[in-house]
């Protein structure tokens, strides 16, 4: 038993086994979030999966927690079985037993793995296309932006354009890889860049609008940059409360605001209805104020209504979810998070991001609480962080360094 004990001591403290179970786990994620954005289907996706669990319990196991982090570690595992009992997936063992491995993994050097894998991954996507080897290099299609009044009152059909994909299946994939990969390489970076730097990246955004026509993403990249770069170079404003107060904000807005749309949607689109039939939307100031949000993101509220049981509503929220609820796509984030996963799990979720932002706080660290607002902000629109695909989730990181000490802002 002594020798047993001792051979677990050395495997834990003194061998580079943890880190190398941890990589190669997060290698395999990062890979299938790549074989995600192409055309290819992953026929064995699902045994990956539990390859990386497997990956990242066993480095779970062999690092040292205090009691109280395992009785958390206990407690959100048992969220996690009670989601795949109700829901038959296993979504939440997966993220909170891949959060805790975080642990002792420096997370600068974390990201910059993830950041090198991925751009060579998207890279070589692109390549691929151009050279005509694999995947389309552009889709015509109609893209949602003529008005409901022509499309669904009237019943016109919109005119299909083209736009250029690059081998990764839709534009908005294409434009939100591009702003992923920016918000990282800034982070990462930060303390380096250049005033040229910024202009480049500015530029570059401007000419991935130009490919993909996508207005969300080119803005949410160009207020990304705006924000960062006055972090960079109005150094003091990063050590401001008032600064991470806004990002508070801003954060708690992005959920009422999800919240709000799914319980008002039918009523927004019968208030769009009555406009455009009886120049009357025949409803109050807030549910009018919706509508015209509505238009701005491209009908995503009233989305919510596209299926028979107006799946994403309150209404198909439960405290852990059900099986019908694994299988229906829409693009509002933060509704995705309560609609999926339940809402206990969602409030969870919602702690998590305030823990972290706490975190980010207390290190004054301007560029992660840009980067932290501005995920916050695409995910009222865009359900890319909220998915089963750990690699896309950048905070999952940030969250298991912060609860295991190790975030640091200055982290090389």
């Amino acid at each position: 038993m002594e020798k047993i004990k001792n051979l677990y001591r050395r495997l834990r403290e003194e061998s580079p086994v943890p880190r190398l179970l941890f990589y190669i786990g997060l290698t395999m994620e990062l890979l299938m979030v790549i074989v995600d954005k192409s055309n290819y289907t992953n026929p064995i996706e699902g045994y990956l999966f539990r390859v990386t669990f497997l990956l990242f319990f066993a480095k779970l196991a062999l690092t040292r927690y205090e009691w109280k982090e395992w009785a958390l570690i206990v407690l959100l595992e048992g969220v996690g079985f009670i989601s795949y009992r109700a829901t038959g997936e296993n979504d939440i063992i997966r993220i909170v037993t891949f959060v805790a491995a975080c642990r002792g993994i420096p997370l600068k050097q974390a990201l910059k793995y993830t950041f090198y894998v991925t751009l060579a991954g998207c890279l070589a996507i692109v390549a691929l296309s151009v050279t005509g080897i694999y995947g389309d290099i552009s889709l015509t299609q109609a893209y949602g932006r003529a008005p409901a009044e022509t499309t669904i009152y009237i019943g016109e059909q919109e005119v299909a354009e083209t736009r250029y994909t690059l081998g990764m299946g839709h534009p908005n994939a294409l434009s939100c890889m591009f702003f992923m990969l920016t918000a990282l390489g800034v982070y990462i970076w930060f303390d380096r860049l250049k005033w040229y730097t910024w202009l480049f990246l500015i530029l570059l955004n401007v000419g991935v609008y130009m490919l993909t026509g996508s207005k969300t993403s080119m803005l949410i990249t160009m207020t990304f940059l705006f924000g960062a770069g006055v972090m960079s170079f109005a150094k003091t404003f990063q050590k401001r409360s008032f600064a991470y107060v806004c990002g508070l904000l801003v954060f708690l807005l992005c959920i009422a605001f999800s919240v709000d749309a799914a319980v008002c949607a039918q009523r927004v689109k019968d208030a769009q209805w009555n406009e455009f039939f009886f120049v009357n939307p025949r409803d109050n100031d807030h549910i009018v104020a919706l509508g015209k949000i509505d238009r701005q993101i491209s009908g995503r509220i009233i989305s919510l209504t596209n299926s028979e049981n107006n799946d994403g509503m309150i209404q198909t929220w439960s405290a852990f979810s059900c099986e019908n609820n694994m299988n229906y796509y829409f693009d509002m984030g933060w509704v995705k998070v309560f609609y999926r996963y339940g809402v206990i799990p969602g409030i969870l979720y919602v702690l998590a991001n305030l823990a972290l932002l706490w975190r980010i706080y207390r290190k004054r660290d301007g560029c992660a609480l840009v980067l932290f607002v501005m995920f916050a902000v695409y995910t009222v629109v865009e359900a890319h962080l909220i998915s089963d695909y750990i690699g896309r989730n950048y905070l999952l990181m940030m969250m298991g360094c912060g609860v295991a000490g190790q975030y640091s802002a200055t982290e090389e």
